[in-house]
């Protein structure tokens, strides 16, 4: 299964729930927002997040890298299962299309080889 790696670096955001929508968030080609009876979380390009936001930084952004079928099953176990037996967690977001998931800056390098040791491939 081929992976893209996203250029730039991203941060998963918490925001108190009743809070709107701040504009930075949608900044950049890749955001996603969830807003439950908690909170407000919002992955985005770290660059345009303000300092006193509290965030968890420094994370990659890496998608699988094409459209998956509903029907499909174990794509982020076989993702997530290699990671965990090298002790890097991730953080996942699915869309309609296909599943992302992020790592941290310091894991990075080590995750791709665990990935690419577990048969993934990665395109531009």
């Amino acid at each position: 299964m081929q992976l893209k790696i996203h250029p730039n670096l991203f941060c998963i955001c918490r925001l108190g729930a009743e809070e709107n929508m701040p504009a930075w968030a949608t900044c950049g080609t890749y955001f996603s927002i969830t807003r439950t009876m908690e909170e407000l979380s919002i992955v985005c390009e770290q660059d345009a997040v303000p300092p006193e936001v509290v965030a968890e930084r420094n994370w990659h952004l890496i998608s699988i890298a094409q459209k998956l079928d509903f029907s499909l099953t174990g794509i982020l176990a076989s993702i997530a299962n290699p990671l965990a037996a090298a002790g890097i967690s991730i953080f996942v977001v699915s869309t309609f299309n296909t599943d992302y998931f992020l790592v941290k800056s310091r894991n990075f390098d080590s995750a791709c080889n665990v990935l690419l040791e577990s048969r993934f491939t990665f395109i531009e």
